[in-house]
C-alpha cells in the first residue's frame, strides 16, 4: 500500500454500483496523479525545501488549492485565528458570528481591517453602521474586501442596500437572530444542517455546503467529512472530463466512489500519496480535487472538454514563503503529529 500514513476511510453514503461499468478518460488517471503531485508540493513547502516545490511545470505555473481543503492558507487562518482563537469568546453563537463574518468576505485582509478598527470581533463590538462605514471607505480607496475564490450574491433583493457588504452585514444579523447556532447543534445529520444554512438568502447549494464545512471545523458541529457532499460547478466539470460515461452514477455517487477507492487507485498507478498526517482524503477533498483537475486538464488534456466551457486557467501561481504553523480542528486528532513533523524539519533546517 502506497498511501503513506493513511487510515482506511469509509464514508456513510452507500453505493452498490462498482466502478467497472463507468468509462474513464485519461483525465481520471491525472486526477490521482494531480492529487499526489499537489500533496508532494505541499510537503516540500512545509519542509522548507527549495522552490520550485513540484516537478510538474503546470503546478509551478498556475495556482491550485491544496489536496486537503483545510490545509489552504485561508482555511488555516479561519481555523486558528477565527474559530479556535483563545482570546475570543467560545460560546457557539460567538463562534458562528465570527465564522460567518469571516466567510462572507473570505479574505484575511478584511478580517484584519475590521479587527484593527474595532478590536476583538465579537457580537458586543459589532455595530452595523460602524462596520458598514469602514468597509465602504475601504472600497472607495480602491481596495478589495472580497476574495476572488467565489462570487457572493449581493442580497440586495432581500435587504435593499446598494452595496453588497451592507446586505451581507444584515445577513449576519438575520442568521444570529434566528438562533441558528442552537438549530445547528440540534441537527442529527449533516444534510439537515446544510438545509438550515441553505434556507438563508443568497446561500445556494455550493455556498451553503462550503459554509457548512467551515462550521463543521468548529465545536458547533461534529460530523464526519465523509458523511455528506454537494458537488459544485467546478467539480461537475472535472467529473465530466474524468468520465466519458458514468453508468448512471450521480455526481455525488462518483465523489463517494473515488473517496472510497483512493488507496486502490494510488496503488494501481504506483503513486506515493502522503496523507495529511494520517488523515485520508474526505468527500470535501475529493470534491475539490475534481474542481482542480477541471482546471489542470485545460493545460494537461486540452482536447478533453467535458461539460466545461473554460479553456484557460486564470490565476497564476505566486509562491508565498511566509511561515504557516499548521493547526487543524482538535477533534481530528492529528495536531500532535503536525507539531512533531514541523519540529523535526525545523531542526534539519537549523543543522
Amino acid at each position: 500500500m502506497r498511501n503513506q500514513g493513511s487510515n482506511s476511510t469509509i464514508s456513510n453514503l452507500v453505493i452498490h454500483i462498482p466502478l467497472s461499468p463507468a468509462k474513464t478518460t485519461e483525465v481520471y488517471d491525472s486526477y490521482w496523479k494531480f492529487a499526489a503531485l499537489r500533496q508532494e508540493a505541499f510537503f516540500n513547502r512545509v519542509e522548507n525545501r527549495a522552490f520550485p516545490w513540484s516537478v510538474d511545470p503546470i503546478l509551478n505555473q498556475y495556482k491550485f488549492t491544496n489536496a486537503y481543503r483545510a490545509a489552504d492558507r485561508v482555511s488555516q487562518y479561519l481555523i486558528k485565528e477565527v474559530i479556535y482563537n483563545k482570546d475570543l469568546p467560545e460560546s457557539p453563537k460567538e463562534i458562528l458570528f465570527r465564522i460567518i463574518l469571516f466567510k462572507l468576505f473570505n479574505k484575511i485582509e478584511t478580517w484584519e481591517l475590521l479587527k484593527k478598527h474595532f478590536g476583538p470581533l465579537t457580537i458586543e463590538n459589532y455595530n452595523f453602521k460602524h462596520f458598514d462605514r469602514v468597509l465602504h471607505q475601504t472600497i472607495a480607496s480602491g481596495r478589495r474586501i472580497y476574495s476572488a475564490a467565489y462570487i457572493m450574491p449581493s442580497g440586495q433583493s432581500r435587504f435593499g442596500f446598494e452595496r453588497k457588504h451592507s446586505n451581507h452585514l444584515k445577513l449576519i444579523e438575520l442568521i444570529l437572530g434566528n438562533e441558528t447556532d442552537e438549530q445547528l447543534m440540534e441537527t442529527k445529520t449533516m444534510q439537515k444542517a446544510f438545509e438550515i444554512l441553505k434556507g438563508f438568502p443568497g446561500f445556494g447549494d455550493f455556498l451553503a455546503y462550503q459554509l457548512l464545512i467551515d462550521i463543521n471545523y468548529s465545536p458547533i458541529l461534529n460530523f464526519s467529512e465523509s458523511e455528506f457532499v454537494v458537488p459544485g460547478p467546478g467539480a461537475k466539470g472535472g467529473i465530466s472530463k474524468c468520465f466519458s460515461h458514468t453508468a448512471g452514477l450521480s455526481y455525488i455517487e462518483i465523489i463517494k466512489l473515488v473517496t472510497d477507492r483512493q488507496e486502490k487507485e494510488f496503488d494501481r498507478l504506483g503513486l506515493t500519496f502522503k496523507s495529511l498526517w494520517g488523515r485520508p482524503l474526505q468527500l470535501i477533498d475529493c470534491q475539490n480535487l475534481f474542481c482542480e483537475v477541471d482546471k489542470y486538464a485545460r493545460v494537461k488534456h486540452p482536447d478533453i472538454k467535458g461539460d466545461s466551457e473554460r479553456i484557460k486557467i486564470k490565476q497564476m501561481f505566486k509562491p508565498n514563503f511566509s511561515d504557516i504553523d499548521f493547526f487543524f480542528p482538535p477533534k481530528w486528532g492529528i495536531n500532535d503529529r503536525v507539531v512533531k513533523v514541523q519540529n523535526v524539519e525545523n531542526l534539519k533546517t537549523i543543522l
